[in-house]
């Protein structure tokens, strides 16, 4: 599959005149609607993600499997916990399909050089899951809206088999979402206390070896909270290694535009098209009447710490998961992904962000105004 995400381009044109001075700056706007999907060789494998225990999904799961390994002769991988649902594996007459699937195990196996492309059945959650299973280049993202809101699902399971073959051929429109690439820097990690034959403690060091560093690939948001603690949540913002702010209240969410319909609308946010290259940082019930969402731009670096004089820890979790608490030393490292989820289209970027946003939202719904005539103006 090949894709490109193409940023606007400051180019300078000549006008008609031959000397410099006819020479002028003009901005190259690309068109969201221009990236299309394009497959260097017609694709073999799929990945098929199902949302875990939902009886609902059973049906669909097994119609699309027959579908693509039948008549499409496609190499389907399923996760393995998927087919230890005792509805699919005490199936006799789905049981010959099975077989012929390829299996694997999350944070075990990795696929990611084996699948070309991936179909969702579930909601927008079963979307950021397929996107953890891959830490480097994503394959494309074909999801089905098959859960309860389904703003990143704009697949319709009707008509499956006619929109998964124009995805085989390569006819569709492709979004670009960005991800946030988290590096999470634990202190002391290793830092263990042993005791000598006197009965006194010695302890490890302060060094680089003591520290563990850990990484993760973010579609939404990056969620820094006060967890169960009652006091408010005081935390560092660096921006290229400045200090901007210090948030202090019940936590902040940094997020993408994929992200900004997500957590951060309900805390107060902008919406922000997936196209537009940004981080956006979100206060979550900050204890100042002045501090609102801002945008900055894609290339920075942002660090989170606990705040010196901060009275507890903090928390944090990427897009849902994997949450874990963060202790004075700690350091959260947040920066622009260099490998986005090609999600595929219904129709384009444009209109599908839109319908989501009215579908999904109830984007500025509101009774209409009544006409005035000409009479009634008079009163």
């Amino acid at each position: 599959m090949c894709t490109a995400m193409k940023f606007n381009q400051c180019i300078l044109q000549d006008t008609p005149g031959n000397n410099n001075e006819n020479k002028v700056w003009k901005w190259h706007i690309q068109d969201p609607a221009s990236q299309r999907l394009t497959w260097n060789k017609p694709p073999k494998s799929v990945l098929v993600i199902k949302k875990i225990r939902d009886a609902s999904l059973l049906e669909p799961f097994k119609e699309l499997c027959i579908f693509l390994t039948e008549v499409k002769n496609m190499i389907v991988y399923v996760e393995r916990k998927v087919l230890e649902d005792p509805a699919i594996s005490g199936d006799e007459n789905f049981g010959a399909i099975t077989k012929k699937f390829c299996t694997f195990r999350e944070d075990l196996d990795d696929i990611s050089n084996r699948v070309d492309f991936i179909i969702c059945l579930g909601g927008d959650g079963t979307l950021l899951y397929a996107s953890s299973l891959f830490q480097e280049s994503v394959p494309p993202v074909m999801a089905f809206h098959l859960g309860s809101l389904g703003f990143l699902t704009p697949f319709k399971f009707d008509t499956y088999q006619s929109q998964v073959t124009q995805i085989i051929e390569g006819n569709a429109a492709i979004i670009l979402r960005s991800r946030l690439k988290v590096r999470v820097l634990k202190e002391n990690w290793e830092k263990k206390a042993r005791v000598d034959e006197k009965g006194i403690i010695l302890t490890n060091g302060d060094s680089e070896n003591n520290r563990k560093a850990m990484q993760y690939q973010v579609l939404n948001e990056v969620v820094v909270d006060r967890g169960p603690s009652s006091y408010l949540s005081n935390v560092d913002l660096f921006l290229d290694g400045h200090l901007i702010t210090t948030v202090q209240g019940d936590g902040v969410i940094v997020s993408t535009p994929t992200g900004s319909t997500a957590y951060a609308v309900a805390a107060g946010a902008s919406m922000i098209h997936p196209n537009v290259p940004a981080i956006m940082i979100t206060p979550i019930c900050p204890h100042s009447l002045s501090f609102r969402p801002i945008v900055v731009p894609a290339g920075v670096e942002l660090k989170i710490m606990l705040s010196r004089d901060a009275r507890n820890t903090a928390w944090v979790s990427f897009d849902g998961r994997k949450r874990q608490e963060i202790c004075h030393g700690d350091s959260i490292t947040i920066t622009t992904s260099c490998f986005p989820v090609p999600s595929i289209c219904f129709r384009d970027p444009v209109n599908d962000w839109f319908e989501s946003l009215a579908q999904c939202l109830h984007w500025n719904v509101r009774k209409k105004q009544n006409y005035l005539s000409s009479e009634d103006e008079e009163y």
